[in-house]
Formats: C-alpha cells, sequence, structure tokens
C-alpha cells in the first residue's frame, strides 16, 4: 500500500465524540505528500485531568477551534478514495463515526487499516509491546512527541510504509 492516509486523534475526554485534535499524513507513491494537525473544539467540551495528562490540551487551547464539521470539511477532500491507516484503528475509526453521528453527518463508510494488528502479525512476540513508540522504533520511526495527533500520524505512517509494503 503506496497511497493512504495516516490519521490519529486525540480525545478530551471518555467521549469518543469529544475529538480536541486530529493529525493527518496523505502518501502517495510511498511519500508524504501533504501534512495537516487542526485543533478542534470537543463535544463534549470538557477535558478529563487523565486526558490533559496524555496529550496536554485543555479547554483554553480549543476554546477558539472550530467545531468538527468545519475541519472535516477541509479534510475530507484531501483524504477522499484514500484508505485511513491508524496505529489502534478501532479507536480513531470509532472517533471518526461516534462524531460524524453526533453531527448528524452522513459517514462515507471509509476504509480503515490498522498499524498495530499489523505489528502483531508481522513482529509477533519479538517486540515486547506493540505501542505506537515501540513499533516505530522497531522500524526506524524516532517518535519524539508521543500524544500529539500530527506527530502520532507521522509515526503511524511510517510503520504502514513498512509494514503494508508488500501489499
Amino acid at each position: 500500500m503506496k497511497d493512504f492516509a495516516a490519521i490519529d486523534f486525540e480525545t478530551a475526554n471518555s467521549y469518543r465524540s469529544s475529538v480536541c485534535s486530529v493529525g493527518i499524513v496523505i502518501v502517495r507513491g510511498g511519500q508524504t505528500v501533504e501534512k495537516m494537525y487542526r485543533l478542534i473544539r470537543p463535544d463534549p467540551e470538557w477535558y478529563s485531568f487523565r486526558n490533559i495528562q496524555v496529550h496536554g490540551l485543555t479547554a483554553k487551547d480549543t476554546r477558539n477551534a472550530p467545531v468538527f464539521p468545519r475541519v472535516w470539511a477541509e479534510i475530507a477532500p484531501k483524504i477522499l478514495g484514500l484508505p485511513l491507516v491508524a496505529h489502534n484503528s478501532p479507536f480513531d475509526e470509532g472517533c471518526l463515526r461516534t462524531v460524524h453521528g453526533v453531527y448528524q453527518m452522513d459517514y462515507p463508510e471509509y476504509e480503515f487499516h490498522c498499524t498495530c494488528r499489523a505489528s502483531r502479525r508481522l513482529f509477533g512476540k519479538t517486540l515486547p509491546n506493540h505501542q505506537l513508540q515501540t513499533v516505530a522504533a522497531h522500524c526506524g520511526y524516532d517518535l519524539q512527541a508521543h500524544h500529539h495527533a500530527l506527530a502520532d500520524a507521522e509515526a503511524c505512517a511510517a510503520i504502514a510504509l513498512k509494514v503494508f509494503e508488500s501489499s
């Protein structure tokens, strides 16, 4: 697989609809052609202490950010026809489906691929775990800002290029 969009969401709280940032890396022909990072005003609009500890974003960061439909209107045309790749794709796909539902937007049945599952199949017990930073390092990518949506999407793209190269 040489054409895809790697995606990562961060959430404000335990609700999948509370996306507060998104990172996208668009890959065509095996090369990164575009990167996007957007803050999003979450729904519901509150931050749990645990989530703040993970990604560092707070209500102050997203108070003036656009809501999801405005952000997605910019992203959707750029990823049209591309499979989406995420590390632990059930989480990111769940966020995308749920936030589409909250805003009563049509969900276009994106094709998702999971680099975490692919890592388990390909590397098995040779890795101590299949967390994003572990798999990224194994694939030669140095993840510096884990839990920043764009940094995680960049790591996911690097992993995808390695684990899906035979596709």
